[in-house]
């Protein structure tokens, strides 16, 4: 292991050739979470995969676009059921005249409420909507970052935890590796399916899924609805 100064005298970079190194980012693919290579590696990694695939066969390739409507859905989402999140969802995108961050900020406590949005998700999107709208974030640009600094942005705006960007990241810019130790179905499902009994042994175990976690997590969503007859509609 190199200490900094080693490594300062080791390599010698020009300004032109720092300045790309420093700002380079490998190009995001935007592939399928889940598909036929994928799946066979994962299913030769851990055998729960290959149970859950022998009951329910491979996961749909859950996605969502990219920006505001997407993340304010998955905000809405926080801690309450498929269902209660869709509905909320809904009846809010039913009462705005377009779901933008502007229409956002006009609506009162009372409407909110009327729209079955908490006071607290309220603040939350109001958060993210000034955020948007004073250029604090570029969502549409948020592909060209690395996902952790993609995490950083996005926990920068309050309401926005671990979840909420591991779920951004997954569902809206297919990032293949990601586990979300704080999602309810994931932690419940591999306490089912494994010995593990705590978060800490969850996350060891998920370790053994590299670089593969968010088609794991996939698979363990579906397991977790399929056994339940519920879909996921999003």
């Amino acid at each position: 292991m190199f200490r900094l100064n080693e490594l300062s005298a080791a390599v010698s970079f020009n300004n032109s050739d720092l300045m790309k190194y420093k700002f380079f980012v490998k190009k995001r693919s935007f592939e399928n979470i889940v598909n036929r290579k994928d799946t066979e590696k994962l299913l030769s990694k851990d055998r729960i995969f290959v149970h859950i695939n022998d009951l329910y066969g491979a996961p749909p390739d859950w996605s969502r676009p990219q920006g505001f409507i997407s993340l304010s859905q998955f905000i809405i989402g926080q801690q309450v059921s498929l269902a209660s999140a869709k509905a909320h969802f809904d009846k809010l995108n039913n009462y705005l005249n377009g779901f933008t961050p502007e229409n956002i900020l006009e609506l009162g406590d009372h409407e909110m409420r009327d729209c079955q949005i908490t006071r607290q998700k309220a603040e939350y999107l109001r958060a993210l909507s000034s955020a948007v709208i004073k250029g604090d974030i570029d969502l549409e640009k948020l592909s060209e970052l690395t996902d952790m600094q993609i995490r950083s942005q996005l926990k920068s705006i309050k309401g926005i935890g671990d979840w909420t960007a591991d779920i951004y990241l997954m569902f809206c810019l297919r990032s293949k590796d990601i586990f979300p130790i704080g999602d309810i179905a994931v932690v419940n499902t591999v306490k089912e399916l494994t010995d593990a009994k705590s978060k800490p042994g969850i996350n060891l175990i998920a370790e053994n899924w590299k670089p593969l976690r968010s088609l794991a997590v996939y698979f363990l969503w579906h397991y977790y609805l399929s056994k339940r007859n519920r879909t996921f509609d999003i």
